[in-house]
């Protein structure tokens, strides 16, 4: 006959192969599933604002900035992306995104002076779709919307 660990082998062999089975058939069930849709964005209200840096040199710090090099090659489709709102939406909860009047959530903060009077600022709308098993898809909606930035900063407060 056979010994306990044996058996114990066994199953939890048997146990692995179902579950890797299962997990394969969970991610078959989504891969091919289509998840692009429209979006219609606009804006109301484009404002630029140069914030001055008054920080230590960065040369004597170890501190990482993230700045924007608008010197526009034509090789390039875009030269950077900058995330302005994001949300996360549970399972269940209702997807559908319908926001009026909305500030954005991360604004567009100048540190030098590249932003002002950009004529190529486009919005799109993309989002991931943390699967059970699988692919992590970056899907992209189609439509989008390309606004210019004002020449001038503003002064006010937002």
């Amino acid at each position: 006959m056979h010994s306990v660990l044996q058996r114990g082998n066994s199953i939890l062999a048997y146990a692995l192969s179902v579950l890797a089975c299962l997990t394969f058939a969970c991610f078959v069930s989504t891969v091919f599933l289509n998840y692009v849709t429209d979006a219609k964005m606009n804006t109301v209200k484009v404002v630029v604002k140069n914030v001055p840096d008054y920080s230590a040199s960065r040369e004597k710090n170890d501190l990482g900035f993230l700045t924007f090099d608008l010197q526009t090659d034509l090789t390039h489709l875009f030269n950077w992306n900058v995330v302005l709102w994001d949300k996360i939406i549970i399972r269940g909860e209702k997807a559908v995104l319908d926001f009026k009047n909305m500030n954005t959530k991360y604004y567009f903060w100048d540190d030098g002076n590249g932003l002002k009077g950009n004529k190529n600022i486009t919005l799109t709308l993309s989002w991931n779709i943390i699967p059970n098993a699988g692919l992590l898809p970056n899907v992209i909606a189609s439509g989008s919307h390309s606004f210019k930035f004002p020449v001038e900063y503003t002064t006010s407060r937002m």
